[in-house]
């Protein structure tokens, strides 16, 4: 006989989501639009993080998030939710969760979507409450939770309770983010833990029916020490150029070393390619890397467009992955403006020819976004050469190929979002240090530094393809197809925004160079 979901309620779930509705109404009425995405996922007011619940079903496109309805600073998480048919015009739909049960009465925290048996939509996430029932100080009493929409609208859910509780005598606090899929004829589910001993491990459990699960064994343990937990796990299968199966891990692992170029930061999201047998523990075939070398990405979810109807249009078998855009630094000026928080452009993660080369290019549906395009042919600058492109760009898309043995420039790009006070967003080819870099020196609101995406030998020489997203508050830059990608914001100040082309200190030859207007995604 199969368990029961543990369903403990303590407050009305619609009641809940009335009041959260309210609240992110409250801080959209009076907010501040100078760097709030055209055509990024963002909350139309509070603060967002993970992107969660991603799928296709019933002809529509689902994206949901966590959000806190109350504040620009991270709270009480809820699920925010937005759909579209195409991957280009989006709509809002009515907040999806918000904290009911006593299994989750501290916040509703990340979790996935994934079609079952039956065919429709079930999502798994993480209950989350405090463990003194106060504040972090005590610990966090973390456990998996299952839902299910109400109709294939998936704007209602009802909620089934929870199906994997923590034991907490083998866990040092974190206990969460749950995937799930099926293969072997089994369902499989893996989150982030921390161990009794902290060390940052996956577990993998299975189940005949979803509900009833159990323990199978520790699909993975970060080998440093120093991290703790692997938060916002992702697992997933795909096929080399021979059509050889391989399996991506993908985690956010916390507490890992700052070190150069490699871990910019404390809890860097990257992944390892591998083999995996059903039932045993991941085989990394490859080192940690990054999926994203700019400042702000963080915590980033996939899914397969084949799951479930394959008959249906947009089920086609890609792997489409969004990440947060993740304003970790302070100072974090949104902060101010009654939102915080964006989401990045969907991304088709692909498998390269080399080992452990993933490619995650944008989605061929953001080209539908394309409004104008102004073509500006091949251009040359001369020593420390500049040329304004566009007096003014809100939200543009920059295509260019820079001829790199023809080029003589220490540094040579863009310099976008470039306003009467000096301040720009630099982006371009760094040829002493042989990377492409986002660097927000000259900005003159939030934090600064710079950020350096690595390119291989063979990729130093000849054609550089840069594809450069400039939206009101941020850029994303996609490198020879999406090879690395470089995702962050970047404040720009009050006036025009001018884009600029820039060499500095030699010449810069460019092979050819376009500008599209993107239209607004709808959200606004």
């Amino acid at each position: 006989m199969s368990a029961s979901p543990v369903y403990t309620p303590i407050a009305d779930h619609d009641a809940e989501l009335a009041k959260a509705e309210a609240g992110v109404a409250k801080l959209a009425a009076s907010r501040n639009d100078r760097w709030y995405p055209k055509f990024h996922i963002a909350s139309n007011g509070g603060w967002i993080n993970d992107p969660n619940g991603l799928c296709y079903y019933q002809g529509r496109w689902h994206v949901f998030y966590q959000l806190h309805p109350y504040g620009t600073q991270w709270g009480p998480m809820h699920w925010g939710h937005v759909s579209s048919a195409d991957m280009v015009t989006w709509r809002r739909e009515p907040i999806a969760f918000a904290p009911s049960l006593e299994q989750e009465k501290n916040g509703v925290f990340s979790g996935g979507a994934v079609i079952g048996d039956d065919g429709k939509v079930k999502f798994f996430y993480t209950g989350h409450r405090w463990a003194n029932g106060v504040d972090n100080t005590g610990g966090e009493w973390q456990v998996q939770m299952l839902a299910e929409p109400d109709d294939d609208t998936l704007t209602h859910v009802t909620k089934r309770g929870m199906v994997v509780d923590c034991p907490r005598e083998k866990v040092h606090w974190h206990f969460r983010d749950p995937k799930v899929w099926k293969t072997a004829g089994k369902w499989w589910m893996t989150f982030g833990v921390s161990s009794a001993e902290q060390r940052g491990q996956m577990w993998l459990y299975e189940s005949d029916d979803m509900v009833d699960w159990t323990f199978k064994t520790v699909l993975f343990e970060h080998p440093d020490p120093n991290v703790f937990m692997l938060e916002c796990p992702d697992f997933f299968p795909i096929r080399d150029a021979e059509g050889h199966e391989k399996w991506v891990i993908g985690y956010s692992a916390m507490g890992a070393k700052k070190h150069g170029f490699d871990a910019h930061s404390t809890s860097a999201a990257g992944y390892q390619i591998g083999s995996w047998t059903p039932g045993e523990a991941f085989v990394p075939e490859t080192e940690f890397r990054l999926w994203d070398c700019g400042h702000n990405f963080y915590a980033p979810q996939s899914f397969n467009t084949a799951a479930g109807d394959t008959e249906a249009p947009g089920r086609d078998g890609r792997q489409i992955m969004y990440g947060w855009m993740s304003p970790f630094i302070q100072p974090i000026p949104m902060e101010n403006d009654g939102w915080c928080g964006q989401l990045t452009l969907p991304r088709e993660i692909t498998l390269g020819s080399r080992c452990g080369d993933i490619h995650t290019a944008p989605a061929a549906e953001i080209e539908g976004l394309r409004e104008d395009t102004i073509d500006f042919g091949a251009l040359e600058l001369t020593q420390d050469g500049e040329k304004v492109l566009l007096d003014d760009a809100e939200a543009v898309e920059i295509e260019m190929t820079i001829d790199l043995d023809a080029s003589t420039a220490e540094r040579a790009g863009l310099r976008v979002q470039a306003t009467g006070d000096g301040a720009y967003t630099a982006i371009g080819f760094d040829e002493q240090i042989g990377r492409v870099v986002v660097d927000r020196g000259a900005m003159r609101n939030g934090d600064r530094g710079y950020r350096a995406a690595p390119l291989d030998t063979d990729e130093l020489t000849g054609k550089l393809e840069l594809r450069v997203f400039v939206d009101r508050g941020s850029v994303e830059v996609y490198v020879n197809h999406g090879h690395q990608v470089l995702s962050s914001y970047t404040y720009a100040s009050e006036g025009p925004r001018a884009v600029k082309l820039v060499a500095e200190s030699g010449s810069l030859k460019v092979d050819s160079l376009k500008i599209h207007h993107l239209k607004s995604i709808g959200l606004e």
